[in-house]
């Protein structure tokens, strides 16, 4: 006997597999395929009749027939014991194909409407892919940076601070997200409602923000670049009020201190009060008719929450600059084709002790230091240090900040880096950016 291929093979010809001897008739109907399969063996005579509807559905015990006494057997497709029940098989695997084709054919003519699925008549209502809702990704989220859309940023402050012009000068044309602390807009960018955070580290004149450089060790976003922002502060008030009828005078904590000297050279006998930011003093001026206070904030806010400025340029240094920071999820590609400046933090368990050693590893690569902190170790504050002689000595312990001028990418930093590591107990790079490179103008403006 010849090996015999599997009935559910594609492209099969079924009258290659009838064996000689074997007559196959089949008749066609609209709702009905009969084929039937007569062979005759030497010890007699047998009519196998296969009868099967379009579904293919079919009982599987023989049936006798009264006419002819011979047996007329229903299979349900799967392949029988005997040669005769295989090729019935075949059979009604090829009448699927018919009457499935005849259904297609029809279903054609009446307007591409499906009529038949596996042989059964049925009528779907279908609906259009067009509408059907697309699933979330990443970038539903938070949408990358394209050409023609805005990037999102947070601040500190509300609209008219100077984290808002930072902001703009930092990503032109992006929308600026307001928020009411600092720690506010480090979660903003980590719960992708906003794409970036602009904040203040330090002031030319009030020196470093610490808040901000705890946030940083606390947070895991990376410094992806840096603006420097003139400062230029204005005295505003209500509408025709006058400096002399002035009883307070509220404004965000630095900027008092940067006008400190300049009001009192104005010979003003007022109360200095400290709140969250510039711009929401002027709003809280503006929004409770208080003829008596006085706001220090930029022009724009004047503008904003239709205050008049009293005196313009109040600040106490002409070279009033802020810097500020801006951060990302994920960092940036480090370059050397252009000025980079990187960013870190480090502690020691012996305390100072091992600073010289980390500071000659950038002096022997003639590494520029930009900027050196320390900040209170938050979870080891003082470190106890036993002595037989003179009792036990206590010492703070402090993370150092430090920022020089290179990029990730060249191998000096690297090398510095992997020395600096050998004397530290904990070191993270917060980020590795291009320098602000703007040219210098002092603030006599925004």
């Amino acid at each position: 006997m010849q090996p015999v291929p599997s009935p559910s093979s594609s492209g099969m010809n079924l009258k290659s597999i009838i064996p000689p001897g074997l007559t196959l008739t089949h008749r066609v109907s609209s709702t009905r395929l009969i084929i039937q399969a007569v062979h005759r063996f030497d010890s007699a005579s047998t009519h196998t009749s296969v009868n099967t509807s379009t579904n293919g559905s079919a009982a599987a015990a023989p049936v006798p027939n009264a006419s002819t006494g011979k047996l007329s057997l229903n299979v349900s497709g799967h392949v029988g014991a005997n040669r005769a029940d295989w090729q019935s098989s075949c059979a009604i695997l090829a009448s699927k194909v018919v009457s499935q084709q005849q259904d297609t054919e029809t279903s054609g003519c009446t307007g591409g409407n499906i009529t038949a699925v596996n042989g059964h008549k049925a009528s779907l209502d279908l609906i259009p892919i067009d509408n059907l809702p697309k699933p979330l990704s990443i970038a539903d989220l938070s949408p990358a940076p394209m050409h023609g859309s805005k990037l999102r940023v947070a601040y500190q402050g509300v609209p008219g601070a100077y984290s808002e012009a930072a902001a703009g000068k930092a990503y032109p044309n992006c929308e600026a997200i307001p928020c009411d602390q600092f720690e506010v807009a480090f979660q903003a960018v980590e719960l992708w409602i906003a794409d970036r955070a602009v904040l203040p580290v330090e002031n030319s004149l009030g020196g470093s923000i610490h808040r901000n450089y705890d946030l940083l060790l606390r947070h895991r976003l990376h410094i992806v670049g840096e603006v420097q922002l003139p400062v230029h502060h204005c005295l505003l008030a209500l509408p025709g009020v006058r400096k002399e009828y002035l009883s307070r005078v509220i404004s965000h904590p630095q900027a008092l201190a940067q006008c400190e000297h300049t009001l009192t050279k104005m010979g003003l006998n007022v109360a200095r009060e400290a709140v969250d930011d510039t711009a929401g003093a002027a709003e809280f001026v503006a929004a409770n008719n208080h003829r008596d206070t006085a706001a220090i904030a930029s022009a724009r806010a004047a503008e904003l929450y239709g205050l008049s400025i009293l005196e313009d340029g109040i600040q106490d240094d002409s070279s009033n600059v802020t810097r500020f920071v801006m951060l990302a999820r994920e960092p940036i590609i480090p370059r050397t084709d252009r000025p980079f400046k990187t960013s870190i933090v480090f502690a020691h368990d012996k305390g100072t002790s091992v600073l010289f050693k980390v500071l000659s590893a950038f002096a022997f690569r003639n590494i520029s230091l930009t900027k050196i902190e320390s900040r209170p170790h938050r979870n080891r504050p003082i470190r106890l240090v036993d002595d037989a002689n003179v009792g036990t000595a206590k010492h703070f312990e402090y993370m150092f900040y430090v920022d020089f001028e290179a990029s990730m990418a060249e191998v000096r930093a690297q090398n510095a880096l992997a020395e600096v590591q050998e004397f530290t107990s904990f070191l993270r790079v917060l980020g590795s950016y291009p320098m602000d490179m703007t040219p210098w103008c002092p603030s006599g403006g925004e």
